[in-house]
């Protein structure tokens, strides 16, 4: 098992150094999910909220989180991401919405938590734009799917839906 790098020797939190670590060129992709009534969710489908373009807006914001992770997760490094990507698939009949996100960087260190920030800022905006009309919206089902680069290299969820 590996051993948690975020404690030093003596258990104490601390940033880990990957001042030596060598760039690579490293991808992430998270997905999740967010589940609600089916007449908010013909309202997302179509378009027709009085806020505007609900997905539009999610991915915005989606795009913003995975840039400030690091103000967020205490001990994440700052990354200079190099692209950020979000896709959302709409299942009408489950009156769901998920959210795949792809983050990629060029640097000593990767960007999983930079994907899963923006699927979970993503699927919060999503809440926040329809919440007057749909207050029991489900979120869920957040993971990391793929994982690429740096010394561990691959790694795939086995159960990636």
């Amino acid at each position: 098992m590996n051993k948690l790098t975020h404690f030093d020797v003596s258990g104490q939190a601390h940033m880990v150094n990957v001042g030596d670590k060598p760039n690579t060129h490293r991808i992430a992709i998270a997905s999740g999910k967010i589940t609600m009534l089916p007449e908010t969710f013909s309202m997302i489908e179509a378009g027709t909220h009085k806020k505007g373009d609900v997905l539009g807006i999610a991915r915005i914001a989606g795009i913003q989180a995975s840039k400030k992770t690091s103000d967020l997760i205490p001990l994440c490094h700052p990354l200079a991401l190099t692209h950020v990507s979000l896709a959302f698939t709409l299942d009408k009949d489950t009156s769901s919405i998920s959210c795949q996100v792809r983050a990629e960087t060029t640097g000593p260190t990767g960007v999983e938590m930079e994907a899963l920030t923006a699927v979970q800022v993503a699927l919060l905006t999503i809440y926040d734009m329809v919440k007057a009309i749909d207050r029991g919206m489900v979120m869920g089902d957040i993971k990391l799917l793929e994982k690429s680069g740096g010394k561990s290299g691959e790694w795939k969820s086995v159960n990636p839906i």
